[in-house]
């Protein structure tokens, strides 16, 4: 219908609007091929501040008045599922463990006797039109009638995405396990989220919650056992718990390090005796928000960069001319940039071209870079303070895992070059959707061996120490380990 928002049809394809359909970021953007949309000073005004060109629209801010062709970048994202072995005792009947993340979702039907996935589903996150990030997200629900908004939407998928699994398995679901953050458990739970929304950010809700079929409105079998993991602390949540038992750190008798690059940054460094946690502001640039022509790991990203005598060459997923760039793109970027002087270890560009270009549409601005540092600083200042906090140096990690979908994919040389990561890259090792995997493994643990890794689980506030801003403006600064 004329004049219906665009905002609103697209979401339905799984566009997202990572900062809610205010016209800020960007990542909402069309390109008009066929047709008219019209537009007025203000959104011509965000257009121009984020530098795009005179054929694209930002859908959160348009209303066509009739037919339109669009071309749209933010389609067919990159979801990472998991088809990882681990040790488990067999158990009787079927399970499903699904990884409710901040963008995307995930599911899995196992046979509880062999441990094989029998089947998968994965979506976006519906709730991602209202912001694509957690704070968005909390904003959104601080009004009662917006966070039942969000809780419908996200048990609504869910429980499509979990019967979607039976389809050709007609069997008897035992039990169901969900993992997300903090802020997807109360929201899938129906918690206030407003302890959430200012200091100290401490919620009274982080346990675990259970529910029968019933109470979600998914049309099981009554006696089906589905329980949402508890949250360890305030940005921490079962999803890095089950990166724990993933990646066995609860186990190990040396010094292990966690880190998840996702939509939000969490970092775990601990062995069997003693884990401290904490949550870092570094996902939104890694995950493609904030930058002028970020986008997520989609068709047309440009996701790795190499530097070919001294020429830029990237590589798009999808193999197609690219339209943006995603996280994995952007380190590879920023390593590049340092090896051709094309900026310096400050961030500075080094030219009077207040833009670099990847290829002919593509670029990187001043204002960008300066979001990827922040980001950069937020996750070595957590790890720095982790250290501290143990007593420990660097060189005593033993194996340091990265988890999530952006960290999945990044080029580990580069992600050194430019400070991200201080330990060599032997000792570093990508593990995937450790959420998913940890929910898998949760369907066969005894939930009191949980219960004794929460107990020597702490999780700390890094703006708390009294070094973090010094420590912050220190790691701004592009420079690899010495």
């Amino acid at each position: 219908m004329p004049g219906t928002p665009l905002m609103d049809i697209l979401h339905e394809f799984g566009v997202e609007f990572p900062c809610g359909g205010k016209g800020k970021c960007g990542s909402c953007k069309v390109k008009l091929l066929k047709g008219n949309i019209p537009i007025d000073e203000k959104h011509i005004s965000f257009l121009a501040a984020l530098g795009l060109p005179e054929n694209v629209r930002l859908a959160c801010m348009s209303a066509p008045d009739s037919d339109i062709t669009i071309e749209i970048p933010q389609l067919e994202t990159i979801i990472l599922a998991d088809n990882t072995a681990f040790d488990f005792e067999p158990l009787p009947g079927y399970g499903v463990a699904v990884d409710i993340g901040t963008t995307t979702l995930v599911a899995q039907l196992l046979d509880l006797n062999t441990g094989q996935v029998l089947n998968v589903a994965t979506a976006r996150n519906p709730q991602g039109k209202y912001g694509a990030d957690i704070i968005s997200r909390i904003e959104y629900a601080l009004k009662p009638d917006q966070a039942e908004i969000l809780k419908q939407l996200i048990r609504t998928k869910t429980g499509e995405m979990i019967h979607s699994l039976l389809k050709g398995y007609p069997v008897r679901i035992n039990k169901i396990v969900l993992v997300g953050n903090t802020v997807m458990h109360h929201l899938f739970c129906g918690f206030d989220v407003k302890a959430l929304s200012f200091y100290p950010f401490e919620s009274p809700n982080l346990a675990k919650k259970n529910f029968s079929p019933s109470d979600l409105g998914w049309k099981l079998d009554h006696h089906t056992e589905i329980v949402f993991m508890p949250s360890i602390g305030s940005f921490v949540g079962s999803d890095i718990l089950a990166g724990i038992f993933a990646t066995k750190l609860h186990l190990s008798d040396s010094y292990q390090v966690l880190i998840d690059l996702g939509t939000n940054g969490e970092i775990v460094i601990g062995n069997k005796n003693k884990i401290i946690c904490a949550s870092t502001a570094a996902g939104p640039a890694f995950e493609g928000a904030r930058i002028t022509m970020g986008m997520t790991a989609t068709t047309g990203a440009i996701s790795s960069i190499t530097n070919k005598k001294g020429k830029l060459h990237c590589h798009t997923i999808g193999n197609v001319s690219p339209t943006g760039i995603c996280g994995s793109g952007i380190i590879d970027a920023m390593a590049a940039f340092l090896d051709m002087n094309l900026m310096n270890d400050f961030g500075d560009i080094q030219s009077e071209n207040p833009q670099i270009y990847l290829d002919k549409e593509v670029f990187l601005n001043q204002k960008d870079i300066r979001e990827v540092q922040l980001a950069k600083s937020a996750v070595r200042t957590g790890l720095e303070i982790l250290y501290k906090q143990f007593g420990i140096a660097p060189y005593e990690i033993n194996n340091l895992y990265i988890a999530g979908g952006f960290g999945n994919f990044i080029n580990l040389s580069n992600a050194l070059k430019i400070g991200l990561l201080d330990l060599s890259e032997e000792k570093i090792y990508k593990m995937g959707n450790t959420a998913l995997i940890g929910a898998k493994m949760f369907l066969f643990t005894d939930p009191e061996k949980i219960d004794e890794v929460l107990k020597i689980t702490r999780h700390i506030s890094l703006e708390s120490d009294p070094e973090f801003q010094e420590l912050f403006i220190q790691n701004m600064m592009f420079r690899e380990n010495d």
